[in-house]
């Protein structure tokens, strides 16, 4: 029986949900398997890791490019080295104690500081298991660069050339796109998930998300909104952020707009089958999943750093509008209302997705095992 252990890392909701996609797909592949998902920032695995995250989310609060400094200080080949080195350290004998516990033959990670732990145990300690990361990004960067990693997978030929150009062998990269959950290509048609919400036939409808931590200005989003004469279905994800849900409510009851609002919730693939058009802040994930639904989406706010090369990603398609600072919201919604921009949106997004990169991904870390079986 063959024990994987999955690390993903609950620094927003897309290293998780990735997890996930590929969890729900080694399952079905392998059914007499023995898996294992782990939070590595959660509190019991490591207080330090708790922490650690708990701290970034505060200053994120305070300094919106805190991530940004994070991220070009991990840019730089040395300097990238020492930060990479730094929180491999810090996190390795919480590592230790997961792999002597679970004892796995491969270990995935959708997170850099899990896999960067690994890769340090495994080079340290002789340790024997496959190493497989999933970079949740959609630009190449310094920080999931890592040795004794056996399988990398990606979301672009451009970051597979990158990496080659970094010296990493041929065979050890894939890129079969950012796993998304399959059950974003069962879901029921557009107009049955718009009456089961009860929207108005022919009302377009408007889904605002911040992530699981409610981010992204949603507040003064809504009130922008108000300015559209047109009655729109503003469909609210504030997340677990119970402060927001509350103004959103309030400010609900008394739009001229048909307004719903919903907290942290597993719902979110059903409200983007609902909508027209979603305003979000670019997280890779999100992107992904709405590539697949071919839904057009309105950027803004992005976390600078990795978000931003989102951001550039999808609107370079024509699957998304960037709306930068001081730019209109208002406007810029209206002007998608308009006309066909929506469906030619629509029309990129589909081509763009990666529906099958969970299974794909899935597959592989499957033959990944079977030929350590044969070498062994």
């Amino acid at each position: 029986m063959k024990k994987i252990l999955i690390l993903t890392a609950s620094i927003g909701s897309g290293h998780i949900k990735a997890a996930e996609a590929i969890e729900i797909e080694l399952r079905r592949l392998l059914p007499d398997a023995e898996i294992t998902t782990v939070d590595f920032m959660d509190s019991r695995i490591s207080r330090i890791h708790w922490f650690m995250k708990k701290f970034y989310l505060v200053m994120l609060a305070f300094v919106p490019n805190l991530y940004d400094v994070f991220y070009k200080l991990s840019g730089g080949s040395s300097g990238g080295t020492l930060v990479q080195n730094a929180f491999a350290y810090v996190m390795m004998p919480a590592m230790k104690k997961l792999v002597r516990r679970c004892g796995p033959d491969l270990v995935l990670c959708t997170h850099p500081f899990p896999e960067g732990a690994a890769s340090l145990l495994k080079r340290r300690h002789k340790e024997n298991y496959h190493l497989a990361a999933v970079m949740t990004d959609y630009s190449l960067h310094q920080i999931w660069l890592y040795p004794a990693v056996d399988r990398y997978y990606m979301a672009t030929e451009e970051m597979r050339m990158g990496m080659i150009g970094h010296g990493f062998a041929v065979d050890t990269l894939m890129v079969p796109g950012i796993p998304v959950a399959s059950v974003l290509q069962e879901m029921q048609d557009k107009q049955g998930v718009r009456r089961a919400l009860a929207i108005p036939e022919g009302q377009p409808a408007v889904l605002l998300m911040g992530g699981g931590l409610g981010l992204g200005g949603i507040e003064a989003n809504l009130k922008d909104l108000e300015r559209i004469e047109k009655r729109l279905t503003l469909l609210v994800v504030a997340g677990r952020n119970e402060r927001l849900k509350g103004r959103v409510q309030e400010m609900g009851a008394v739009s001229h707009h048909q307004v719903l609002v919903w907290g942290y919730t597993d719902q979110v693939h059903f409200l983007m089958r609902a909508a027209d058009l979603l305003i979000t802040k670019p997280g890779a994930l999100t992107i992904s999943e709405a590539f697949v639904l071919g839904l057009p989406m309105l950027l803004h706010d992005p976390i600078p750093g990795p978000e931003t090369e989102n951001a550039i990603y999808a609107t370079r398609h024509g699957a998304a509008v960037w709306l930068h600072p001081r730019e209109d919201l208002a406007r810029a919604v209206k002007n998608l209302l308009h006309g066909d921009a929506l469906q030619k949106m629509s029309k990129a997004a589909r081509t763009c997705a990666k529906p099958l990169a969970a299974s794909e991904i899935a597959e592989d870390l499957r033959k990944l095992l079977e030929e350590g079986e044969m070498i062994s």
